[in-house]
């Protein structure tokens, strides 16, 4: 989520509550935690530091137990943007900043006293599973950019690599021409969620329309370097702006399911999954390397993903997918993560990104 920092220079006080969460954030930033992630932990601590000025309190000593049983029964009553409560999850993450705040200030000494030690998060809500396309949604959506325009061939191209892909909103939005191997039909895609790249398969549809957005709907030529979608300047899109367009398209399409670009994730790996995918080469190519409390592997060779994809993906129309999956899967892992597993996660995510893609 877009957030604009109220005290970017240290704070004149070495001792107020703004210069603890300074040297806070300072220790993230050196760390090199994702800049979203250091963005939403210092929104979140703004947030907590504001409610603690309107009740008069302004120095960390004077932060306790009780005081932040009542921040949580505010946040529990507090509203969003939109004007609805707050999440579970949105409310677990605020607190959880508070949390990891404090420990930080134990370790370096800086407290005598960790108030947040003993609380209590709220129970993250049993959810029914978040929507997912059918195949022929999914279609349905593919159509309906006008690629008569320069903007809607762009958003069918940015259309086909999530559905094609299932990568992250932030990931189609940080995609560089030199990431595209059109020869092997994979993206490389640099500094994902948590700093870490992956190689990702594409299939030849999706590759097909990023070539015609290249050629014929790109606002400046393509060159070697910069970002592959772009705005009508020239310019990065918003991400908010993307968000929106899907939305509106999912509309147009008469599909009456909640979702934006996080909805092609989901249904990328739910097709393949019911296609006959081995869930080991659909953890890889979502980039989730834990599923569990064990690590299911570690390498998985980025061929093995492309002849999974190929062979699965409803996009790609393949053929003679039974044996082409025998060829491909090989000898699977005793301890694999199950296909609950694999969708519990990407709800997990999709809670996550939401206040983002919002």
């Amino acid at each position: 989520m877009p957030y604009v920092d109220r005290n970017p220079a240290p704070p004149s006080d070495p001792r107020s509550l703004q210069a603890y969460v300074h040297a806070y954030i300072e220790h993230l930033t050196a760390r090199h935690y994702a800049r979203q992630s250091v963005q939403y932990k210092r929104a979140s601590l703004i947030w907590f530091l504001d409610w603690c000025r309107e009740r008069g309190i302004e120095r960390i000593h004077e932060i306790t137990r009780p005081v932040l049983q009542r921040y949580q029964r505010h946040l529990y009553h507090a509203l969003g943007r939109n004007g609805k409560p707050l999440s579970v999850q949105s409310q677990c993450n605020r607190l959880t900043a508070i949390r990891t705040w404090f420990k930080f200030l134990m370790r370096e000494n800086l407290i005598l006293y960790d108030p947040a030690s003993e609380l209590e998060l709220p129970k993250r809500e049993k959810r029914l599973p978040k929507h997912t396309l059918t195949a022929e949604e999914a279609e349905k959506i593919m159509s309906q950019p006008d690629v008569g325009t320069p903007a809607g061939l762009r958003d069918r191209a940015m259309l086909e690599v999530l559905y094609s892909t299932g990568i992250r909103r932030a990931e189609l939005l940080n995609l560089e021409l030199a990431d595209i191997n059109h020869a092997a039909g994979i993206l490389a895609i640099r500094q994902g969620k948590g700093r870490k790249d992956r190689f990702v398969p594409i299939g030849e549809r999706a590759l097909a329309w990023i070539d015609k957005y290249l050629d014929d709907g790109r606002a400046v030529p393509a060159t070697e370097t910069g970002p592959v979608f772009v705005d009508e300047t020239g310019r990065p899109l918003d991400p908010h702006r993307v968000s929106r367009a899907v939305k509106k398209y999912i509309g147009q399409a008469g599909v009456e399911k909640e979702g934006r670009c996080h909805l092609f994730r989901h249904t990328m790996a739910t097709l393949m999954l019911e296609n006959g995918a081995d869930l080991r080469y659909i953890q890889q190519i979502l980039g989730h390397a834990h599923l569990s409390t064990t690590e299911i592997y570690t390498h998985v060779a980025i061929h093995k993903l492309k002849q999974i994809h190929s062979a699965t993906h409803p996009a790609t129309l393949p053929e003679g997918v039974a044996d082409r999956l025998k060829t491909a899967r090989g000898e699977a892992s005793d301890d694999e993560p199950t296909a609950q597993d694999v969708l519990d996660a990407l709800d997990r995510e999709a809670m996550e990104d939401n206040e983002e893609e919002r």
